[in-house]
């Protein structure tokens, strides 16, 4: 019989024991990633993300997990429930605190229940949902949400009484293209010429692209790619800062090895760049900025040269990260995302299951009209 525990982060926990457990699933779940964040301060009880990681014991043994969050607002997890806050605070409930199983600010699908192999696995997710619950009334948490969870998730959740969500993003898939240029031929003439015009951009206003992975990543490198991260941020009104410096630090020692950047260059001087992840068959952008406003920098750094290196690579997904229906234009069909969400009050549950519904059978639609709509021609054959 498996004894559960919360504990005070994944620092708690031997990395390699960890990472065992984790395997082949998102990057982001790994000790180093989620770690870092915990050693850099972006997570913790000043920030509204307290790590409470659940997991599993057998006879010594870690056989299941997953990453747990006290939160004190909605902030930084991409599957919005700030109605909800609203309606609860008008009805005079408590929202806040809340439970969050996910990765912080990383809106990227990835298993968010990691059970040791031979284990049956939806079996520990329904037992883990139905802890999480018992947590929530035992200690005065308005609500648990998953979000970002794997499709094969949602039905154990389901039993557990967990209301499913769905989401869209939008996301590369690799039909086998031999180069870049056989990726263009499978768009219809006006978005291929388009696209070449925004590629060529690069070329008459001087800047070159270098797309570096690993051990290739420099030293100096990191303190460019903290100050373009941070350009982003600074330039928007909705920009949020949840990451630091010494996040940088501890994923240049530790995160190295998962790292693949984009770097624009005018005249040898950096302008522009993107941070992503790799592992396996998945590319996941993360983060980009520029020093300067440049026409079509943003499409050639984030998505161009992200495609153009999971071709050489063969990598067989991308995703760029949330929101943005002009990726669409530019070859990223869109893609269901799934979360599942648990409140305590009836009538506040009550109300968001009714709202579920709905919007369940609208993004279906979405889904729908925009696989209608891509700007990929329709694949040959089976």
């Amino acid at each position: 019989m498996a004894e559960f525990s919360l504990i005070s982060g994944v620092r708690e926990i031997d990395p390699k024991e960890w990472n065992d457990l984790v395997g082949d699933e998102s990057p982001f779940l790994e000790w180093e990633w989620l770690a870092s964040m915990e050693d850099a301060g972006a997570v913790g009880e000043d920030t509204g993300w307290l790590p409470r990681p659940l997991v599993a014991r057998e006879n010594g043994r870690l056989v299941a997990a997953c990453p747990v969050y006290i939160k004190g607002h909605s902030e930084g997890e991409f599957v919005f429930d700030y109605a909800w806050a609203d309606a609860a605070y008008r009805a005079g409930i408590r929202y806040y605190p809340k439970l969050l199983v996910g990765v912080p600010f990383t809106p990227v699908t990835g298993s968010r229940f990691l059970i040791a192999q031979g284990l049956d696995r939806s079996l520990y997710i329904r037992q883990i949902g139905e802890i999480l619950q018992q947590v929530c009334e035992e200690h005065g948490f308005s609500s648990v949400h998953v979000n970002f969870c794997r499709p094969d998730e949602i039905a154990p959740l389901e039993e557990a009484g967990f209301a499913p969500r769905v989401g869209v993003q939008y996301h590369w898939a690799n039909r086998s293209y031999g180069d870049f240029a056989d990726y263009l031929s499978q768009f219809r003439s006006k978005r291929r010429n388009q696209i070449q015009r925004e590629r060529r951009a690069m070329a008459d206003q001087g800047i070159t692209l270098d797309t570096l992975v690993g051990s290739a990543i420099p030293d100096d490198l990191f303190d460019p790619l903290f100050t373009l991260y941070l350009s982003t941020i600074e330039k928007y009104p909705w920009g949020r800062q949840y990451l630091n410096r010494r996040f940088f630090d501890l994923l240049a020692q530790r995160f190295r090895h998962r790292l693949c950047v984009v770097i624009a260059r005018e005249r040898g001087e950096i302008v522009g760049g993107a941070f992503n992840v790799q592992k396996g068959d998945g590319l996941f952008g993360r983060y980009w900025g520029c020093i300067r406003e440049l026409r079509y920098l943003h499409f050639n750094v984030c998505y161009y040269a992200g495609v153009e290196h999971s071709i050489a690579q063969k990598i067989r997904t991308f995703e760029p990260g949330a929101g943005g229906q002009y990726k669409q234009l530019r070859g990223f069909d869109a893609a269901p995302t799934f979360s599942a969400h648990y409140l305590t009050d009836t009538r506040l549950r009550s109300g968001v299951e009714h709202f579920l519904e709905a919007e369940r059978a609208d993004a279906h639609d979405a889904l729908r009209v925009l696989k209608e709509r891509s700007a990929l021609k329709a694949p040959v054959g089976p």
